[in-house]
């Protein structure tokens, strides 16, 4: 039966969770991690400061999303960009293939149920982070983006932020385009 995973790709899918969840547990500990609790640690003389300790954090995170396994994950991967791939693992989000007019296509990850709103938030999201990783522009307004240029799957423009994406016949891995909107006379 070609629908079943042999036992190999099982455990390798087991692997991927386990060390997926190792990075969000860490991530989450540095998101909590106040820099005033370190400064009082600091008399202790083993103490690290608070960048040094980011940097080693950093550091291993790299190592971390060098694995085969997590080769798809940026460097500087943040804790929503794990649970997005633990979501997808699982079943519970897919992957809109977002095309922009210049060609690039941005694998945007959404939840199953998302609504189009959901969709363009998690295209604001991916945008922003981008740009911070390579700089380039510092704003968008997003107002300016959504009043200029929608969203169209198969022809159907997606004009109604409440539907869910399902309700347009969006599945995982389904191509939406930015196009943009005619003028009107």
């Amino acid at each position: 039966d070609m629908g079943t995973q042999s036992p190999h790709q099982d455990k390798e899918l087991s692997v991927k969770e386990e060390k997926l969840a190792e990075i969000e547990i860490n991530i989450s500990q540095m998101e909590h991690e106040q820099p005033e609790e370190v400064e009082e640690e600091e008399e202790d003389e083993e103490a690290l400061p608070h960048s040094e300790f980011l940097d080693i954090f950093q550091e291993g995170l790299a190592r971390l999303v060098q694995d085969p396994l997590l080769c798809d994950l940026p460097i500087q991967v943040t804790l929503e960009e794990v649970n997005s791939q633990v979501a997808l693992e699982y079943g519970q989000a897919m992957t809109v293939r977002v095309c922009k007019a210049d060609g690039e296509v941005m694998p945007i990850v959404v939840v199953q149920n998302a609504t189009v709103l959901d969709l363009k938030k998690a295209i604001q999201r991916f945008m922003e982070l981008k740009q911070q990783r390579e700089g380039g522009v510092k704003h968008v307004s997003w107002r300016y983006v959504w009043r200029t240029f929608h969203l169209v799957f198969q022809g159907q423009k997606l004009d109604d932020d409440k539907i869910k994406l399902k309700d347009y016949g969006i599945r995982n891995r389904d191509e939406v385009t930015f196009m943009k909107r005619l003028r009107k006379k």
